[in-house]
């Protein structure tokens, strides 16, 4: 694109939003099929199958990467030994190999044990979020008019009675 013509769509743009009123949008609606406005639900099984499948690719990258960079290693000494000026060149290859595969085998880590603390942080959340809904229920129960007649006691709060042994 020129830089008249993005001049002109800026001049353009501006003169149309000068002398008109305009409705502007907060949000998205949602897609087809959907009643929410984009909230994030993720699973604990969603979490644990991240968390292996960054286990695994560690694991085939621990298993796998290393024994290239380990022949590597050694043709580049030999190569260097025997006199060849490729063996430099492939030794500077070894240790960026050798750098890249240390940092991504720090990313799969990170991913694992951040997917594993996550589901643990937040399976705790949800117990806490229950156990708070179900005293707001026991609270919302004591101010229902339907739990009891008016002017009578709500038996949400009565004291339970001992049993009387027969």
């Amino acid at each position: 694109m020129a830089w008249d013509e993005w001049e002109r769509l800026k001049t353009d743009a501006a003169q149309r939003s000068a002398g008109s009123p305009r409705m502007q949008l907060n949000h998205v609606a949602p897609m087809e099929g959907s009643t929410t406005y984009g909230d994030l639900k993720v699973t604990n099984a969603d979490l644990a199958a991240i968390g292996k499948d960054a286990r695994d690719l560690y694991d085939q990258l621990w298993k796998r990467a290393r024994v290239a960079q380990a022949t590597s290693e050694s043709a580049a000494g030999d190569l260097t030994e025997q006199g060849f000026a490729l063996g430099a060149g492939l030794k500077h290859v070894h240790q960026r190999w050798e750098d890249q595969l240390k940092s991504l085998l720090d990313a799969c880590a990170q991913i694992a044990n951040h997917m594993h603390v996550t589901q643990k942080i937040h399976s705790g959340d949800d117990g806490y979020i229950a156990r708070s809904m179900s005293s707001i229920d026991t609270l919302d129960a004591g101010f229902d008019d339907r739990v009891g007649p008016p002017g009578t006691k709500n038996p949400v709060y009565e004291t339970p009675k001992p049993k009387k042994k027969q």
